[in-house]
């Protein structure tokens, strides 16, 4: 038995000859009778509390709470008290040390999990109130990109729950429930043309970001915060230490994404057009905060900065230089007067990466070097998103069983010779 069952309308107490004998206590015949206690998966006592006359119906659950601790199915009856929102909430605090990845997984749930499926108790979850709210999610975030990440979200939450004894199983996880599926299309990417006519359009301070970008790979973040230390002329390497990013609406340095500090080839050329650009625009050095708002200021000689001598602000250089240069190379149409630039969110600065990645395939690199230059944790996740640019294995195939051919029939010797060779 995973405890006991307590009678709180008795108590057992010796008798004038020392036995011991049962005698009513203070609370006979008022409240809940039984109480059925057991210490739970987390070394904790719990209980449920039974009415008169059903000490046998206290068993049998205290029985089944036992099974259901030795199958692995056990929830915590407290669960039944705390809605998806009250738990959600404590967790996203806690399941990252990353403060942009907790912002951005509260903002998800504030804005698409709890106005549905907040208010619902956590055991009371089936599978059928995922799907009815992965139906409603379409309205709310029509990009099914979006709903998977948010969708993803709340499976976590769930799966943290499960591992917290509060539910059994993760409603998420059924069978029945489908995470929204993103049909990815192959990355396209930027002819050497174009990248060097959209550099052509950028103002004299932004063009060498093209040649970072293009030339090592770098992310945005990476390239605006690219500092005189990172780069090493003389030995050609850039060693990627740290971006800039925007931390509930303030900038910040931060490491890379990931935490993966790297080292990345410098070329020739790319050296060569850094060099000319800080003869024009000398580093400027830039004070921000270390990882957080409120971190220690931390001073940089960034290489990029903007009109003002100050650092990058994204957003600003999309919206005023890369959107205009993105019109004049004709890679977007020119906006009506009043009108936005359309949105082109497959040709950000990252279409420079895709670029890279390219051109270094292309040249017959491996995917393991380009994942280490790209700064990616998996190389599996370089090979799905490249493996179309690869040079194709079957010309390869072909290409040397014909130079096979051709040599044995220079011999005149026939497909056998081949074959057995």
């Amino acid at each position: 038995m995973a405890g006991h069952i307590q009678d709180r309308w008795f108590k057992t107490e010796k008798g004038p000859d020392g036995k011991p004998v049962r005698v009513k206590t203070d609370r006979h015949g008022t409240g809940m009778r039984y109480r059925a206690r057991y210490v739970g998966p987390d070394g904790t006592e719990k209980s449920q509390s039974f009415p008169d006359r059903q000490k046998r119906q206290a068993e049998r659950w205290l029985s089944h709470t036992e099974s259901d601790m030795a199958r692995g199915q056990y929830s915590d009856p407290r669960a039944g008290r705390v809605t998806f929102e009250q738990y959600a909430e404590r967790w996203v605090k806690t399941h990252t040390t990353e403060i942009s990845s907790r912002d951005a997984s509260e903002r998800r749930l504030r804005l698409h999990a709890y106005p549905y499926i907040g208010s619902r108790p956590l055991p009371s979850f089936h599978p059928g109130h995922i799907r009815t709210w992965l139906g409603e999610l379409q309205v709310s975030a029509p990009a099914a990109s979006h709903r998977r990440i948010i969708f993803g979200t709340v499976a976590a939450a769930f799966s943290a729950a499960v591992d917290d004894g509060l539910i059994a199983k993760n409603p998420c996880h059924a069978r029945s429930v489908q995470a929204p599926r993103v049909s990815k299309g192959h990355v396209i990417p930027w002819t050497a043309r174009r990248v060097f006519d959209v550099q052509a359009a950028l103002p004299a301070r932004f063009g060498a970001t093209v040649d970072v970008g293009g030339g090592c790979g770098l992310r945005q973040g990476e390239i605006f915060g690219l500092s005189e230390d990172e780069v090493d002329h003389e030995g050609g390497w850039v060693t990627v230490t740290h971006q800039i990013k925007r931390e509930r609406g303030r900038f910040v340095f931060a490491p890379p994404k990931g935490g993966k500090i790297r080292d990345v080839p410098l070329p020739a050329a790319v050296s060569a057009a850094l060099r000319a650009h800080c003869q024009l625009f000398p580093p400027v050095e830039v004070a921000l905060p270390w990882r957080t708002t409120n971190g220690p200021l931390v001073r940089k000689k960034i290489l990029f900065t903007g009109n003002t001598g100050d650092h990058i602000r994204a957003s600003h250089f999309d919206d005023h230089y890369w959107k205009p240069a993105l019109v004049a190379a004709g890679v977007i149409p020119e906006p009506e007067a009043g009108e936005r630039y359309q949105a082109a969110r497959e040709h950000g600065m990252h279409a420079l990466r895709h670029f890279y990645a390219s051109v270094l395939l292309d040249a017959g690199e491996s995917i393991r070097a380009l994942s280490s230059y790209l700064g990616h944790s998996d190389p599996g996740f370089t090979l799905r998103t490249y493996t179309h640019l690869m040079p194709s294995s079957e010309g390869r195939t072909r290409s040397a069983v014909d130079t096979l051919y051709r040599a044995v029939a220079v011999q005149d010797h026939g497909p056998q010779t081949a074959h057995a060779a």
